[in-house]
């Protein structure tokens, strides 16, 4: 993430590469019994490819079912020029993982009180069960990992394109580390 000043107002934004990605199948109804189409991104180099069909090897392949928008043709190459200056998009990514949390930061419990006979356990999350089941509840809100989930983020604006560089810097942030793959839909 970095900031953009636009009329005297700051701005956060991520940029994120956008491709080239190359279409590398693309699937009908008839003969896989579904639509889709498979992009690949980040071509490895001659040394680490293996012999394939399609001939090159990407790190990253990626397949996308397709609804009412139209079908790139195989061998086609997607890049910056699908999207334009404020344009929306929605952007999918895995969350940055967080490790084992207590139920404090996991689920914003408020935790216990500091005095009246409550010593050590101020974060904890005190009782678990009823009486009458005589056992914990399935779906019971725990301490548990937390974190490293799909996550979508929508209405993010494009605010610059950068053709050249493939970089586009869309308003806000985006889902994962730096560095993560994500999804940018329009």
């Amino acid at each position: 993430m970095t900031q953009l000043f636009q009329d005297e107002k700051v701005v956060p934004i991520t940029l994120l590469e956008a491709g080239p990605c190359a279409v590398l199948q693309v699937k009908t109804k008839e003969k896989d019994g579904y639509e889709a189409f498979q992009v690949g991104f980040v071509a490895l180099r001659k040394s680490r490819r293996k012999k394939t069909n399609r001939g090159k090897e990407f790190m990253y392949v990626r397949e996308f079912r397709v609804g009412k928008e139209t079908v790139p043709e195989s061998g086609a190459t997607i890049d910056v020029t699908a999207f334009q200056e404020g344009d929306i998009v929605e952007v999918s990514g895995i969350s940055k993982g967080k490790g084992f949390q207590g139920g404090v930061k996991r689920h914003g419990f408020s935790g216990r009180n500091a005095t009246h006979g409550v010593k050590h356990e101020q974060r904890t999350i005190g009782s678990t069960g009823t009486s009458n089941p005589e056992h914990v509840i399935k779906g019971k809100r725990m301490p548990g990992r937390m974190g490293a989930d799909r996550v979508t983020v929508k209405n993010l604006k494009i605010v610059n394109i950068d053709k050249e560089h493939n970089i586009l810097a869309v308003r806000g942030a985006v889902p994962g580390p730096r560095g993560a793959l994500v999804e940018i839909r329009g």
